[in-house]
């Protein structure tokens, strides 16, 4: 089975964002016009499917360890240590993919068409002003007391 076929906790998400089943949108990102963003969340969601699985099997094993059948002798503290080292890693892994998913879907442009700016109809114009006329030197001259 591949991680196409697989599910992951994301792909609500992803189907919202991009409107459309996860199988079809593994069928569009083979297209030419695929947009970028679709190609990154679905590299993204294939790493997410697979730290899922990890932690899904590391939480398997430590139910069977502990289970309440089996026989206490059984159990062994470094076993469960290692598993819980395991799980650590496999928790961070996927809280990283789910976190860059994230990221990356509020990244994106709204969904619809583009908008695009207004028209201009009109050419802009330049108008350039004249400078005031010099005042004549005796215009409005104060005469002082004459000696």
């Amino acid at each position: 089975m591949s991680v196409t076929d697989k599910t992951s906790s994301q792909d609500g998400l992803l189907e919202g964002a991009f409107g459309a089943p996860i199988p079809d949108l593994y069928r569009q990102a083979v297209g030419p016009d695929a947009p970028a963003a679709l190609l990154r969340a679905l590299e993204l969601r294939s790493f997410l499917v697979v730290a899922e699985e990890q932690v899904a099997r590391v939480r398997d094993r430590v139910h069977q360890a502990t289970s309440a059948d089996r026989d206490m002798n059984e159990l062994s503290a470094d076993d469960l240590r290692f598993d819980a080292q395991w799980m650590e890693a496999a928790l961070a892994g996927r809280d990283g993919y789910v976190t860059a998913l994230g990221q990356l879907l509020r990244a994106m442009p709204p969904p619809g068409p583009v908008p695009r700016r207004p028209v201009r109809l009109t050419q802009p114009t330049t108008t350039t002003a004249l400078p005031p006329a010099p005042a004549d030197a005796r215009a409005g001259a104060v005469r002082g007391p004459r000696p």
